[in-house]
Parts: structure tokens; sequence; C-alpha cells
């Protein structure tokens, strides 16, 4: 059996003194990578996908205290001015595929700013894997984090970050630079996918997953979908169709209703961590699961409820969000 799952690690930066980013002191930092470690051991995982990795060394670390087998890749690509990426831990052996932002030849730039600024990639890199498991069969794996809901505005006069707009008609605007920007990137990703299933997605194994900051509904992640139909839940699920060849399902309705979420907004619990899988993998992946990060009770057993301004955890032990994992099938 072959355990797979992705988790948003939540910035994980080592500690720099008077960094901007990541842990304030030495003794928060150690405490974030034994709460980490100690949440993917209890998962059982054999390959984890991991997003919001700010430092490669720390991704490292992690890996290490993880035990020995444990091995570790980050995307090379991000934004300078906040640069967190998406990254691989596996006790599996692996290959890099592609590591890639750059938007579809056909998908025109779009604007990101008032000034008119324009983004022709996405803002945090997209990494495709190839996973061999124990039995010599070999898994796809493509590992993405969208551009967030969360709206950022331009800094103030102080230079310092803002999270609430002047007036509702920069949070509108903005919000609709977000949304291009996350419709962009969600066509990227769907892109890569449709090279590695290759028109074979009955036969090749194909997982996109990743932290895709919406849930199941939104536009942006039915996207990723591709041909539409036989969605799990629906009276088409079991009956195989010409769209098999390229369509991904999304495994969330086989995660226990009651543990449906992945974080924590305004006291709401959202689903917006997936893993999609192709025809080869669906029958594989009948368990699925969400882990909280142990932690202090609360109505969301450990999650923060997260408000507009990220900044405020900069020295919690874990992560503001849940594991998603499944358990596959020999």
């Amino acid at each position: 059996m072959t355990v797979i799952g992705t988790w948003n690690v939540e910035n994980l930066f080592r500690f720099t003194p008077g960094g901007k980013f990541g842990p304030t002191t030495q003794v928060a930092y150690d405490a974030k990578i034994e709460g980490l470690s100690a949440t993917i051991a209890q998962a059982g995982v054999d390959v984890l996908a991991v997003e919001e990795v700010g430092d490669p060394d720390a991704l490292a670390e992690l890996a290490a205290r993880l035990g020995d087998g444990w091995q570790h890749v980050t995307s090379g690509i991000f934004e300078p001015g906040h640069p967190i990426r998406v990254g691989l831990l596996s006790r599996l052996p692996f290959e890099v595929v592609t590591d890639r932002a750059t938007f579809p030849q056909q998908l025109s730039t779009i604007q990101v700013g008032d000034d008119g600024t324009t983004a022709h990639q996405m803002g945090r890199g997209t990494l495709a894997v190839r996973v061999t498991e124990p039995d010599g069969r070999t898994i796809d794996l493509i590992v993405a984090h969208l551009k967030s809901k969360l709206l950022s505005f331009p800094p103030g006069p102080n230079g310092r970050p803002r999270f609430q707009p002047r007036d509702e008609g920069e949070r509108a605007r903005v919000a609709a630079y977000a949304l291009y920007r996350r419709t962009a990137e969600a066509v990227t990703v769907r892109a890569l996918a449709d090279e590695l299933l290759a028109g074979q997605g009955e036969a090749r194994q194909v997982m996109v997953m990743g932290d895709f900051n919406d849930e199941s509904e939104a536009a942006t992640t039915q996207i990723l979908l591709g041909p539409p139909g036989s969605e799990l839940g629906t009276p088409g699920a079991g009956q195989p169709d010409r769209g098999d060849k390229a369509r991904l399902w999304n495994l969330a309705p086989r995660i226990p209703a009651a543990d449906r979420f992945s974080r924590v907004f305004h006291g709401r619990g959202e689903l917006i961590d997936h893993l999609l899988v192709s025809h080869a993998l669906l029958a594989r992946a009948v368990e699925v699961h969400t882990l909280r990060p142990a932690g202090a009770a609360s109505p969301h057993d450990g999650l923060p409820s997260m408000t507009e301004d990220p900044t405020s955890r900069r020295d919690a032990p874990a992560s503001d969000h849940a594991m998603v994992f499944t358990r596959l099938s020999p």
C-alpha cells in the first residue's frame, strides 16, 4: 500500500535573526520542525507534496528529522517578494519531470495590479515528479499552489503590507486580479496534466495535488478536472465514457463528511487542499482522510481560525492547514 498526501506547511523558513519571514526565535523554529515531523509520522505517508516552503534548507532539516530514507526536492520558481514554493518529501525513489510556471502559449498575459503590471507565469512553480512504487509501477505527481484568495494590497506610506483596502473599489479590483491569476494558473496546471495523461488516463497513474486556494465547486478547481461528467457522488461515477482518457477526479467526496475541510476561515471549515486522480488511480484511492496537526482543543480540532491577516502565526508550531492524504490499494 502506498500512502500519498499533500500539506501546506505554512511558511516553512529557518530562523534568521531579524528575518522578514519565518520564526522569530530558534526555539520556535525547532518546535515547528518537531510539530511538522510528528504529524507526518502520524499520517504514515510515503510521499508528501508540500506547499509554502520558504527555505529549501528547512525542508532538508525536516526530511532529516523524519529519518533515514527520506529525500526532498523543491521548485526553483517563486516570487522574490514572498519566496514560498512547492516541494516534495518522499521515502520512495523519484525523478523530477519538470518545474514549470509559464502560461500556455495561447493564454495572454493577465493584469495583476492597478498600475497595469502584467504576469505571464504562475507566482509559484508547479513541480511534476515521477515516483516509483515498490512493485515498480510509477505515479506522476503534479504539485501546485495556486494564488491565494486572501487579498494583499499595495503597501501604505509606512511601507508595510496592507490587508484591508482603502475602499470597496480597491477590494473588488484586487480580488479580480487574484482571480485572474488563479484562473490562469489552473489552466497552466491543467495543460501540464494533459501532457502527462497523454490521452491515456485509463492506464497512466497521474495525480494533481496541492493547495488550490478554493473549494471543490469553484470554477478554478473545476478547470483542473478536464472533461465534465462521472464526478464522484453522481449517477455517472461508475460509468465508463470517452472522457475517462483525459479526466481527473477530485477525491474530496471520499473524505468522511465530518473531516471534509483542510482550513478554517472566520470560523468556517473549507476544503481548499485537494487530490485529483486519473482513471487508473480511481479504484485504488478509496480511502481518503484529512489530518489536523496536534494542538490545543478547538472547535475544529487544532486548526486555527484564520482571518485576512496571515502574518500573526510566525511562531506557530505546526500549520494552519490539515494534511489531505490517500492510501492506495495494491
